[in-house]
């Protein structure tokens, strides 16, 4: 009984540690695949968490940005409007 008291006190907080940092990783790269890329004609630009079970969510689409919302049940476009024009950078657009 002390034996597997002894391997519970080591071995739940590893695991526990483990979850963690798992949770934090994927949070750092969860914006980071599937965006970019010259060719593509969709883009997430902008998301909000409201709840648990809820996102908003801004996304480029074809020269338009449409606001949708994101639950268990589904998708719903909130808005559509004329997409703004992007911001130029120091390093890439200077010609």
């Amino acid at each position: 009984m002390l034996w597997y008291l002894i391997k519970l006190a080591l071995f739940l907080p590893l695991i526990a540690g483990f979850a963690w940092g798992s949770l934090r990783l994927a949070k750092r790269l969860e914006g980071r695949f599937g965006q970019g890329g010259e060719g593509q004609s969709l883009k997430i630009i902008e998301s909000r968490m409201l709840s648990p079970t809820m996102r908003l969510a801004v996304i480029a689409f074809h020269d338009r940005e449409i606001l949708v919302s994101a639950s268990k049940h589904g998708l719903v476009r909130l808005a559509e409007a004329p997409a703004r024009p992007r911001p130029r950078t120091e390093t890439g657009d200077a010609q």
